[in-house]
């Protein structure tokens, strides 16, 4: 579960609403449909800066452009406000979402066809956008929204304060269901660098080199291996804090690792880290893809102490991940469970005995359920109740696992890379993504020449640091994670 850090430090105010409408959206109920399935068992992984916004809205009234635009009657928005409503309150699936409401679709075709939006209209695409980034259980669930999903349309500005209002209480409800579902043992959490930076990049630039010799680097190296154990040892104590015990898995961002940042790790109290399949196979050499060594967990052993490795399945991920959406449900998941029992024929024992594997299936938490049907859950029930009926099937999580199967083999030395093709293309090479990095270099400079520099402005550096910024630099659509690294970055030359 992965946002970055949208919020300005200066201003106290959210940039883009993501973490509000995903919270209302995906982190909540993807833990609560488990109570139906207790055979299932998961674990899931959430980025501190992500938990902290959450915090920040329900407990500081954290306010974003969208959620302020809403909250305004109909009657006294301005023209810049109608603007703004109207090129940002139909961010969301079309298919999937819009077209399910007949109201919504309506304003959707009469603002494609350049007709002029009434105050009725205004008003009700307020609500609508509100109302149907909420999680489509919720909004059948919780009696308040059923009733104005049922009104359907011509919404009072009461009916907008109850939506807003819900959202705010499903927020609140995140990190308890999260804690209590561990202590139930359904579920592990795992947890990610704090603001989600690609560690190996922040220990040495160059390591990028190390897993593509072709990749264009910096003209400034960006070097500094204290950033990366700052942003691990920083993880573990917000994770101390909400969920009462230290963490054993980290997630590393974007799953990106390399043989220098194992040490921070190790020292950090983290048992087990999960990266792409990608990366097995190029610390083992090997050019044909082995799933005898992909099921089972493995070692690193290193001076500083040992940490377990697993690698994630990546074709198994990604059907669920970008393919299965265009399925329908039965067909995806009819299709899932045949792969499960193709491997699982594989592993049978000449007498027919079964064999032990671990099969590791790890995706993003949020972006693939909204190209999905209702918001994923008659996938998501249909999958997890054909699990649970499997008989050659245990769902379990990954601490629970390792502590009956301790992993046999060793990797003697961790390639480079990430789940991007098991290297960092994504995130540095092209000139637009060279150019943050320098950049990034030239304000980490600036801090380390600043005499006693304020917490605040060493937060906003780490916040520099996320992997969201360097991702969509010279890709951003419509340019808002560009403005966004501009906006952390201006505000630490006014921090310093």
């Amino acid at each position: 579960m992965h946002q970055p850090y949208y919020k300005n430090l200066l201003t106290q105010e959210s940039d883009l609403p993501w973490v509000r409408l995903h919270g209302i959206k995906d982190y909540l109920d993807m833990v609560q449909i488990l109570e139906n399935f207790p055979k299932m068992k998961l674990t899931f992984n959430v980025v501190p800066s992500l938990f902290e916004q959450i915090q920040d809205y329900t407990n500081t009234g954290l306010q974003d452009k969208y959620l302020q635009v809403s909250k305004k009657p109909a009657e006294q928005l301005s023209k810049t406000d109608k603007e703004f409503i109207l090129q940002n309150f139909f961010s969301i699936n079309k298919d999937k979402v819009i077209a399910f409401s007949p109201r919504y679709y309506q304003l959707y075709f009469k603002k494609q066809s350049g007709q002029e939006f009434n105050l009725v209209d205004y008003l009700d695409l307020q609500v609508c956008f509100n109302l149907f980034w909420i999680d489509p259980s919720f909004r059948k669930n919780i009696p308040e929204l059923k009733k104005i999903v049922d009104k359907e349309r011509f919404f009072s500005e009461e009916d907008k304060g109850v939506v807003l209002n819900q959202q705010i209480e499903i927020l609140k409800g995140i990190i308890p269901a999260y804690k209590n579902a561990q202590n139930n043992q359904q579920i592990e959490i795992s947890v990610t660098p704090y603001y989600h930076p690609i560690l190996p990049l922040l220990y040495d630039t160059n390591i990028a080199k190390e897993a593509n010799k072709k990749t264009v680097l910096p003209k400034e190296e960006f070097n500094y291996p204290l950033d990366a154990k700052y942003q691990i040892d920083s993880a573990v104590e917000f994770y101390k804090q909400r969920f009462g015990n230290a963490p054993l898995g980290m997630w590393p961002s974007e799953e990106g690792v390399s043989e220098h940042i194992l040490p921070y790790i190790i020292e950090s109290g983290i048992k087990w880290i999960v990266t792409d399949e990608a990366v097995l196979f190029k610390s083992l050499k090997l050019k044909k893809r082995d799933t005898k060594l992909l099921y089972q967990p493995h070692l690193l052993n290193r001076k500083e102490g040992q940490l377990n490795i697993v690698f994630r399945d990546r074709n198994l991920s990604d059907l669920i991940g970008f393919v299965y959406h265009k399925m329908k449900e039965e067909d995806a998941v009819d299709n899932f469970m045949m792969h499960l029992e193709n491997i699982h024929k594989a592993f049978l024992t000449k007498d027919g005995k079964e064999k032990d594997i671990l099969v590791t299936i790890a995706l993003d938490g949020e972006n693939a359920w909204e190209f999905y049907r209702h918001d994923g859950h008659d996938f998501l029930e249909l999958f997890y109740q054909r699990i649970s009926q499997a008989d050659f099937i245990k769902t379990t999580t990954v601490s629970e696992y390792l502590k009956l199967n301790p992993a046999k083999r060793e990797i003697k030395r961790l390639s480079a890379g990430s789940w991007i093709y098991g290297e960092f293309g994504k995130w540095i090479g092209n000139p637009h993504k060279v150019q943050a990095w320098e950049w990034l270099a030239q304000a980490r400079k600036a801090i380390k020449e600043t005499k006693n520099p304020s917490e605040l402005a060493w937060k906003q550096m780490y916040i520099l640091e996320g992997s969201d910024w360097f991702w969509w630099a010279g890709e951003d659509p419509d340019g808002s994670f560009d403005r966004l690294f501009r906006l952390h970055l201006t505000n630490f030359y006014k921090l310093i």
